[in-house]
């Protein structure tokens, strides 16, 4: 699944200066990982994904643009899409400082 290099800037823009986020290419797009763990990442030409964990899961499915995640016809728990002009209108760093919220709460890697 090709990802948008574009989509993958942002996110990297709304990441910038913030400690512990490294950048892996994974599922055929662009991983964002804070302390070692998934935090999201662009792997779709017009979303963004985020890991916001299954206790948030419906909380976030609530907002604006969220899509449940799948890859191979299975749902993917705690993983959800965000259409990137949804993401984009309400505010993409809300979007991080939401999936950090889940994320930064796990152990590092």
């Amino acid at each position: 699944m090709a990802h948008d290099p574009h989509l993958a800037e942002l996110m990297r823009e709304a990441l910038a200066g913030r400690m512990g986020v490294t950048e892996k290419r994974m599922f055929g797009g662009v991983c964002f990982m804070l302390n070692g763990n998934m935090l999201g990442g662009v792997a779709n030409h017009d979303k963004f994904m985020f890991r916001v964990g299954k206790a948030l899961e419906q909380e976030a499915l609530s907002r604006p643009g969220a899509l449940p995640m799948d890859f191979t016809g299975r749902k993917m728990g705690g993983m959800i899409w965000v259409e990137a002009d949804a993401a984009l209108e309400t505010g993409l760093e809300d979007w991080i400082e939401f999936t950090a919220g889940f994320v930064g709460g796990l152990p590092p890697k």
